[in-house]
């Protein structure tokens, strides 16, 4: 990748760009599933929110492929899957008078299966 011009950074950052890949990889969870947030210790900022990790949710929906930007970060762009995961508030908040739930997007690396 070559580095931009100071007169085209901004057209391209107006252009956008997805961080969606090839969807050629085969998914490890369907809509449903039972799935556990892994808890993880890491020195660095991944995208696996500490308030959701440790808990139970369901996969809500699946998005498909992209970049998985921990790697990215460091230069290496592999795809990795998408999911949308619902935690129930009260569980997360350990809190039986909280109701309804939050969706948290996931790589699936982050999960693990029930």
């Amino acid at each position: 990748m070559s580095a931009l011009s100071a007169e085209d950074i901004w057209p391209t950052l107006k252009r956008g760009g997805s961080a969606k890949m090839a969807d050629d990889g085969e998914a490890k969870f369907s809509v449903g599933d039972s799935v556990t947030a892994k808890v993880l210790n890491h020195a660095g900022h991944i995208r696996l929110p500490e308030y959701v990790q440790g808990h139970r949710g369901q996969i809500a929906s699946d998005h498909g492929m992209f970049i998985f930007p921990d790697l990215h970060a460091d230069g290496i762009k592999q795809a990795q899957r998408l999911y949308s995961v619902r935690f129930e508030a009260a569980d997360i908040w350990a809190d039986e008078s909280r109701r309804g739930a939050i969706y948290v997007d996931l790589f699936e690396s982050y999960l693990v299966e029930e």
